[in-house]
């Protein structure tokens, strides 16, 4: 009986993933650290600017009627938004790092491809090369 073949591995030359120098690997790290830091610092600015707004809200509720708790309750589901997308580049940026660790970083995860220089310039976290994130992105 013949062995299934894996279609995301089926024709595709095996790529070698060259070496970084140390100064290099010191040098993305150093980035995507700086980047952490800065959305760890936004991300508890934002969770300091919803504690107080609610605490605004909860003393400035009296007498309001169903569109002001409606526009709130709007208010404070998008910051709350706001709050998760920041936590989540976060995440983003932090998998790069373990990544980088692993020497994964700069290598798609789908295909094994190199990730262009200038994807993970634009965007450091970056897992998947711009062929691949375009098919993501179609379905």
């Amino acid at each position: 009986m013949a062995k299934p073949v894996d279609t995301r591995t089926a024709g595709r030359k095996p790529v070698t993933k060259a070496t970084r120098s140390a100064a290099e690997t010191e040098k993305i790290r150093a980035a995507l650290a700086a980047r952490r830091d800065e959305l760890n610092a936004e991300y508890d600015q934002t969770l300091s600017e919803i504690t107080e707004l609610q605490r605004d809200r909860l003393t400035d509720s009296a007498g309001d009627d169903q569109a002001d708790t409606g526009t709130k309750t709007f208010e404070r589901e998008q910051e709350i938004s706001l709050a998760n997308s920041i936590k989540e580049r976060i995440t983003q940026v932090e998998r790069a790092l373990e990544r980088l660790d692993e020497g994964g970083y700069g290598w798609c995860e789908r295909c094994g491809n190199p990730i262009p220089v200038e994807r993970l310039a634009a965007f450091p976290s970056a897992t998947l090369c711009v062929t691949c994130k375009q098919l993501e992105e179609r379905r």
